[in-house]
């Protein structure tokens, strides 16, 4: 079943940032505390107890880490109430979109803009790579630890694309294709430069990073829009909604 594919993508993480408690695998970055790198996935079908939840959260705390979990609600339905009578807080519902291989669309494109893939060996692009979606994440400046996550991303196969601007040869977008696990990928952190929004550019990102996976084999392509707006760009690309995801916290 697709949701329990893509389920066990989210739970498939590198053995040095990897922690199983109770019915949960939870992801800890330790060089980073930014929320989408500190995260749990529970196990399909989990029914977790208070003490599980009591566990998990003490794991989080342990390790300096905000109590979190971003899910597929549909894969294990019994989770959100054992969640939320710990206190944790429902940050957002994001459509789960899914873009069958064959489905992948042309998106129009500025013409002064030209999107390929980064390879491990163009150090500065990476670095503006990881200038641009900071930037549009709100997270702080890039540091050593982010070269470093994309440079593991592409040794394990996974991809970077950016959108150049051909008349500066400044990069003004990027995105990512997360290294694939049993035919499944997710596409994220999708970001463009403020000064070149509305030109197609997300869409570009998206497509190309959608093309260069089904071409490598990778039979589902996912990704979890911010908002209605940026998954109708999606949708413009092929991607059409599967699922829910749920994104909750423990609030500080």
């Amino acid at each position: 079943m697709l949701i329990n594919d893509v389920q066990a993508f989210l739970r498939t993480i590198p053995d040095d940032r990897r922690l199983r408690v109770g019915p949960f695998t939870a992801k800890i970055d330790p060089d980073d505390p930014d929320l989408p790198f500190n995260h749990a996935v529970p196990d399909d079908g989990a029914d977790p107890t208070p003490d599980d939840v009591a566990a998990l959260i003490a794991a989080f705390h342990a390790r300096a880490r905000v109590p979190r979990l971003e899910y597929v609600p549909r894969a294990a339905p019994k989770v959100e109430a054992a969640l939320l009578a710990a206190g944790l807080t429902p940050e957002g519902r994001y459509p789960l979109l899914v873009c069958p291989p064959s489905d992948v669309l042309d998106v129009p494109l500025d013409p002064d803009i030209q999107v390929s893939l980064v390879p491990a060996s163009a150090t500065d692009d990476l670095w503006s790579v990881a200038r641009i979606t900071n930037a549009a994440f709100d997270a702080p400046p890039p540091a050593d630890h982010d070269l470093t996550r994309m440079l593991r991303l592409l040794a394990e196969d996974g991809l970077i694309a950016a959108a150049r601007d051909t008349t500066t040869g400044a990069i003004v977008g990027a995105g990512q294709l997360l290294p694939p696990r049993a035919g499944v990928a997710e596409v994220a952190g999708i970001a463009t430069a403020p000064t070149h929004r509305r030109r197609g550019i997300a869409g570009a990102v998206t497509a190309a990073l959608t093309r260069a996976g089904a071409q490598a084999g990778i039979t589902t392509l996912f990704l979890t829009p911010a908002d209605d707006q940026a998954a109708r760009v999606y949708a413009r690309v092929g991607y059409h909604k599967q699922a829910e995801a749920l994104f909750i916290s423990l609030p500080a």
